[in-house]
């Protein structure tokens, strides 16, 4: 079991590792839009292409974000439990949420193909929508992975 858990910690690092990019392109693109403009030649279609990475560098972040638990949790009150209702808490919500991620990437994957059949793209870069619907939605895949691992660790008692 441990093998899966390095698989699903690696591709998560290297989900990561694309939306950290996304963010540092971003940032150039902006800072490059704003000295340019300045001389008068603004970057054509930047508000789109930090649309596109914006969603890049937050589907991408998710899945490892979620590996190292560094969202907001709300849990004063869950831990004055006792250790099994805990852990039954913590497998009823993942549960929950690996349903939610599996919709959600699902309904993406339909998004992307009709996306992609009706040729759908930005209007001033005619950058394709498809290929981002389709990247968020893998992410929501590897996001239950992630929650399903957390189920694995619970069971392991290797969850803190």
């Amino acid at each position: 079991m441990g093998g899966l858990l390095w698989i699903i910690e690696k591709l998560s690092r290297i989900m990561n590792g694309i939306a950290a990019c996304s963010l540092t392109f971003i940032m150039l693109l902006t800072v490059a839009d704003v000295a340019l403009r300045y001389f008068g030649h603004p970057i054509i279609g930047t508000f789109e292409i930090v649309g596109f990475g914006g969603a890049v560098a937050i589907g991408f972040g998710m899945p490892l974000t979620s590996w190292l638990r560094g969202h907001i949790f709300v849990d004063f009150f869950i831990q004055k439990f006792p250790r099994v209702p805990q852990a039954v808490v913590n497998i009823v919500t993942r549960l929950v949420c690996i349903v939610l991620f599996v919709l959600i990437g699902w309904n993406l994957f339909v998004y992307a193909g009709d996306l992609y059949r009706s040729g759908e793209v930005s209007l001033t870069r005619q950058i394709p929508f498809y290929p981002i619907a389709y990247g968020i939605g893998v992410c929501c895949f590897l996001q239950c992975l992630v929650l399903i691992a957390d189920i694995v660790k619970i069971f392991g008692g290797q969850y803190e």
